[in-house]
C-alpha cells in the first residue's frame, strides 16, 4: 500500500498552459474561498518557472484584491519586469473568470556569499516536542483551520511558557513543519514556506480580543527569505501585532529554523473586522 504524497505538493503543481501561463489545480477545501497561502505559493511557483536555476527567490510582495473560489481553477499569469545579472523581477497576476484575485511581484537573486552578516536572536521557548498538539477545544475557528491543515505539525507555544516583549501588545509563538517528508529541492520548500506562512499569523492579531466574533482575510502579504531552510523541520514562527485598528490588523513574523538561523521574515495585514451576534469569522464549507 503506497503513502498518498502530501496536498502541498498538489498546490504546488501547476500545469503550463503557454510561455509564462500556468494554471493551479483544483485543491479539496472546508473553506468557503481559496486560502491565501495557497495562491501566494502557486504565484511564487509559476514565478520561479520563468527564471534560471541559478537565481534563488528573495522577497515577494503580494495583494489578495479579491476572494478565490475553491471550485475553479487558478489561472497565473507571469511578467518578465526585469532581467539582471544579480537580480530579476517578475509579477505575477492569479485569475479566475477573467478577474484577478491575487497580484504579487517577486524578485530573484544570485546568491553572493560577501558582505556583512547578523541576525535576531530566537526567543527561548520550549521545544516542540515538549508541546500538547492538541487544539484547544473553547476555539471553534481555530480547530476548524487545525483541521484544514491536518497534513501540518502546529504547535502554538503556551503564553506562560516564555518571556513576552512588553513593548507588544498582541504576540503569539507557533512550532509548525510538514508532517510529510518533503523533496529535496530547495525551491520547493521556499513556495511550501510562502505557503506556511499565511497560517495562523493574522491570528496573532487577535491574541488579547479572542477570534470567534471576527471576520479573518488576509490583505496583502511581504516575505524574505533570509537562509536555507527545509519545511519538513521544525521552524519556530515568532509573531507579533504591533496594531489592531479600523477593522485591520496588521502582523509581522519571524521564522527560525530549530537551530536559531533566522531564515524568513513575513509582514501582513489582514481584514479584523467585528462580526454580528451570530456570525463566525472564517467560512467553513457544509458540503464537504
Amino acid at each position: 500500500m503506497t503513502t498518498p504524497q502530501p496536498r502541498i505538493l498538489d498546490v504546488l503543481d501547476l500545469e503550463r498552459i503557454d510561455r509564462d501561463i500556468y494554471r493551479g489545480q483544483v485543491i479539496p477545501t472546508r473553506l468557503g474561498r481559496t486560502f491565501g497561502g495557497q495562491v501566494a505559493a502557486q504565484a511564487l511557483v509559476a514565478a520561479t518557472r520563468t527564471v534560471g536555476s541559478e537565481y534563488g527567490v528573495h522577497s515577494l510582495h503580494g495583494y489578495f484584491v479579491a476572494p478565490g473560489n475553491p471550485d475553479k481553477p487558478t489561472t497565473l499569469l507571469v511578467d518578465r519586469i526585469r532581467e539582471g545579472r544579480s537580480f530579476i523581477s517578475r509579477q505575477v497576476k492569479a485569475v479566475q473568470d477573467g478577474e484577478a484575485i491575487f497580484i504579487m511581484q517577486a524578485s530573484f537573486h544570485v546568491r553572493d556569499d560577501s558582505g556583512p552578516e547578523h541576525s535576531d536572536i530566537m526567543r527561548t521557548v520550549p521545544s516542540p516536542e515538549e508541546i500538547s498538539a492538541e487544539v484547544d477545544e473553547t476555539r471553534t475557528v481555530r480547530k476548524a483551520l487545525m483541521q484544514e491543515w491536518s497534513e501540518w505539525d502546529i504547535r502554538i507555544v503556551p503564553p506562560d511558557k516564555y518571556e513576552h516583549n512588553k513593548y507588544t501588545p498582541s504576540q503569539q509563538v507557533v512550532w509548525f513543519r510538514s508532517k510529510a517528508t518533503l523533496p529535496d529541492d530547495e525551491t520547493l520548500h521556499v513556495c511550501t514556506l510562502a505557503y506556511m506562512s499565511d497560517m495562523t499569523l493574522l491570528s496573532s492579531a487577535l491574541v488579547p480580543h479572542g477570534h470567534d466574533s471576527v471576520q479573518e482575510a488576509s490583505l496583502d502579504h511581504a516575505m524574505w527569505f533570509l537562509r536555507p531552510f527545509r519545511a519538513d523541520e521544525w521552524l519556530l514562527y515568532d509573531q507579533v501585532s504591533p496594531s489592531a485598528h479600523a477593522g485591520r490588523g496588521l502582523t509581522h513574523g519571524r521564522i527560525f529554523n530549530q537551530q536559531g538561523d533566522l531564515v524568513a521574515v513575513v509582514t501582513q495585514e489582514g481584514l479584523t473586522r467585528t462580526l454580528q451576534p451570530g456570525k463566525t469569522g472564517v467560512p467553513i464549507r457544509t458540503d464537504s
